[in-house]
């Protein structure tokens, strides 16, 4: 497994090695022992796995508060996808700074973002599929989103992005009150 810094702290990118042959791949996409020996220790209690019809689909940018954040582990089981996390940890040295990659069924790259960050993505190709592991339940009381065009993230698309009702309507990062502390 390959870990790499992204910039952004806490925010890594994983790729995990793939075993071919001329019946496809197989890879081992989370163990803990070999994660906890990259210094990545964390208990996931969830996984969440979602479809989306068309390309240009937009989902985000969301996070999820204290006492329920999550520290999540995004991958893409078919299609392609832009992945994004944007740090919103109140004191951070990157407070408001995006990072964004291609994620994708052949790259199999992951991005592993930590509590404190907003996520989102955009779809590259119609019937992708994210999969992606979590490290508290969802809890509705919990759960909030803001706004996706408001953090200044190149999504690399044209035209309008197809919005759930609830991501059409997020606030500004601008008039967004984080309930996350850098604890640098």
């Amino acid at each position: 497994m390959q870990v790499e810094d992204t910039g952004l702290p806490g925010l890594k990118v994983l790729t995990p090695a793939r075993f071919g042959d001329a019946r496809g791949f197989f890879s081992e996409s989370w163990n803990k022992r070999r994660m906890q020996e990259a210094g990545i220790d964390l208990d996931f209690v969830q996984d969440n796995h979602s479809v989306s019809a068309e390309t240009g689909t937009l989902r985000g940018l969301h996070f999820q508060s204290p006492p329920h954040a999550q520290d999540k582990l995004v991958r893409c089981g078919q299609g392609a996808l832009f992945d994004v996390a944007v740090d919103i940890r109140k004191g951070s040295p990157a407070y408001g700074q995006w990072f964004g990659i291609e994620l994708s069924a052949e790259n199999g790259k992951q991005l592993l973002v930590p509590k404190g960050f907003l996520h989102g993505f955009i779809t590259r190709a119609p019937g992708t599929e994210v999969v992606y592991k979590c490290t508290d339940y969802y809890a509705p009381d919990c759960d909030g989103a803001v706004a996706w065009d408001s953090c200044g993230i190149d999504w690399g698309f044209d035209g309008s992005p197809v919005l759930s009702g609830k991501d059409a309507a997020a606030p500004a990062l601008a008039d967004f009150d984080s309930p996350f502390v850098w604890e640098g």
